[in-house]
């Protein structure tokens, strides 16, 4: 997994809205959170509270984008559903993903699988990693981001 202080992946990405970023030179600060599935309880409260904070993101001179692999018509249906302003994107060939590493082994309930490590990358505007949090806990994180952005 991508650490702070190494540069972003090469890789560009396609939100929802139609806008294109590059990782490696957003241009402004981008903070890129990862999450496993649209429309589950622990990924539905995330991408409300980054909805719910966005207008102090965005005061505070950042983006803010979520990737997950599902399909641009879910994400659509996830937003619509939710009422988010947060932007998605969709990473269903996991480009996204295994740059960021952020796709790897998890367990739950005895099982072990491949799926999206819920982790949240803070990108300055010259495309460094100047924080990551990996293996997010929902509660309380949005709010933690959204300081470390206000710090930049």
């Amino acid at each position: 997994m991508i650490e702070a202080g190494q540069k972003a992946p090469d890789v560009t990405i396609l939100t929802m809205r139609g806008d294109e970023i590059r990782a490696d030179a957003p241009g402004m600060p981008l903070v890129l959170y990862f999450y496993p599935k649209d429309d589950t309880p622990g990924c539905t409260t995330e991408a409300k509270d980054f909805s719910d904070h966005l207008a102090s993101f965005e005061e505070a001179g950042a983006r803010v984008v979520g990737v997950s692999r599902d399909s641009e018509a879910k994400h659509q249906k996830f937003i619509d559903k939710h009422d988010l302003s947060v932007s998605l994107a969709s990473d269903e060939k996991g480009k996204i993903s295994d740059a960021f590493g952020t796709w790897g082994l998890k367990k739950f309930m005895g099982r072990e699988f491949m799926g999206m490590i819920r982790s949240t990358f803070l990108i300055d505007r010259e495309g460094m990693v100047v924080r990551a949090w990996p293996k997010v806990k929902v509660k309380g994180h949005v709010e933690e981001v959204l300081e470390a952005v206000k710090a930049l």
